[in-house]
């Protein structure tokens, strides 16, 4: 008698586990957030550049070269340059990125030019501020140019 009470007690306990293990074992269906497409509408204004890994801003401000007047406005898929400076196109035209959520390359086709340029870029949030870093080569390949751009509106 003994016997059949601890099998029926281990049958039960046996039964339970199996019931816990079934209703416990859902999948949960999670619905991956989309990354939002990447928007350079704006004017972008440089906030830290640098040739070779030095530092630019506190050597150069002349009336040639002044990065406090340069900026940079992207809309609609173009860009206007306002107050030229040593950067990766000299004339205003379109722009594109490589992918609209994850961009990794910016592609800079100048008015009246065939030929585009493209170049890395990065777009971290920095101290709560959306940062553009473009790294460039603008002639001579032994200078290369990273300028950080800040959007001002």
């Amino acid at each position: 008698m003994k016997k059949l009470q601890k099998l029926k007690i281990l049958n039960v306990l046996l039964f339970v586990l199996v019931l816990l293990v079934w209703t416990g074992c859902k999948t949960e269906n999670v619905n991956p957030v989309s990354e939002s497409v990447k928007d350079l509408t704006g004017t972008w204004r440089i906030v830290k550049a640098n040739r070779n890994g030095t530092n630019l801003l506190p050597l150069v401000d002349s009336n040639y070269i002044n990065f406090n007047k340069f900026s940079i406005v992207f809309k609609g898929g173009s860009y206007t340059i306002v107050n030229p400076l040593p950067f990766i196109v000299t004339q205003n035209g379109t722009y594109s990125l490589d992918n609209p959520q994850y961009p990794f390359t910016i592609t800079f086709k100048q008015t009246g030019s065939t030929t585009p340029i493209s170049t890395a870029f990065t777009y971290p949030i920095v101290n709560g501020v959306r940062i553009l870093t473009l790294v460039f080569s603008p002639g001579c390949p032994q200078n290369t140019y990273s300028y950080s751009l800040q959007k001002v509106n």
